[in-house]
């Protein structure tokens, strides 16, 4: 069986690489955005940035806020990129103010604080459960001795991780606030992911890049990475693929049986014994 990333040409919107037959032996790092592919929280953004913009577009007599602009300008980018995309879809511009700017102001730092702020009430209000099929595949990573870390856009991801509960899983963590002081380019460009895998220690050609969005699909497949994997809550099959996604799934316990034949292939390989557990890297094997 080919790795789907070994052949690009052979993928096609017609026929995606089935998620219970993709080829993930080699892959040791699993490399998670977290809203809309660990926990629910996409649906919480983006009526946070609906509330934003619906009145300030019909103050500014421009065309109305839709659904649909979050997912063209909006998804996967850093807060502020965010505001300058949707802002620039309508001709709008505004001052870009400070980070420090009042929720208040209408800059583009205002705006997106303004944004911040109702997704956090949301957040403390409503409060967010990961998706088990995305638990059961940390629990099925983690069996087979796989590295697991989190890569978001948002300056939220602590936050989340803690309030859904999962945030001892990902010693690893690189979100807005990181890739803002550490000077990385954010998605879709291909560095936050990069960055991961090396905090994990471990190649880009030995990770997965798990995502739902359309920038985030674009930083994973225009990286060296391994495999990349379109969790579709909402963008749609054909454009995760269009957007280099290998593989699609609806739900991420979809990929367990193909781990799972990987852990015992690498076991075989290993030992010659199908009962000996594989072996998994430790920090002496990455000195």
């Amino acid at each position: 069986m080919t790795h789907p990333r070994d052949d690009r040409a052979s993928l096609r919107i017609s026929a995606p690489v089935d998620p219970s037959e993709v080829e993930l032996g080699g892959i040791r790092g699993w490399l998670f955005d977290l809203d809309g592919v660990l926990t629910p929280t996409a649906v919480v953004h983006m009526h946070a940035w609906a509330r934003l913009f619906a009145p300030f577009l019909e103050a500014h007599g421009a065309e109305p806020y839709r659904d649909a602009d979050y997912y063209a300008y909006i998804d996967g980018k850093p807060r502020y990129d965010g505001v300058r995309s949707l802002l620039a879809s309508r001709g709008i511009t505004l001052p870009e103010g400070e980070v420090t700017d009042a929720a208040t102001l209408d800059t583009v730092h205002g705006l997106g604080n303004r944004k911040n702020d109702a997704f956090n009430q949301t957040l403390a209000e409503e409060g967010v459960r990961p998706y088990p099929a995305s638990v059961a595949l940390l629990d099925a990573i983690e069996r087979a001795g796989g590295e697991v870390a989190v890569v978001s856009s948002s300056k939220n991801a602590p936050a989340v991780l803690e309030a859904a509960g999962i945030a001892d899983r990902f010693e690893v963590v690189v979100d807005g606030a990181v890739a803002a002081r550490e000077g990385v380019p954010g998605k879709p460009a291909p560095d936050m992911f990069l960055r991961a895998a090396e905090l994990l220690g471990l190649p880009p050609e030995e990770c997965a890049v798990i995502e739902d969005a359309e920038s985030g699909v674009k930083a994973g497949a225009s990286g060296p990475f391994a495999l990349v994997v379109g969790v579709d809550r909402g963008v749609g099959r054909d454009a995760l693929i269009e957007l280099g996604a290998d593989v699609i799934v609806d739900e991420l316990d979809e990929l367990i049986p193909a781990l799972e034949r990987a852990g015992e292939a690498s076991a075989v390989r290993n030992d010659g014994d199908p009962t000996t557990p594989a072996r998994t890297t430790t920090e002496e094997d990455r000195a």
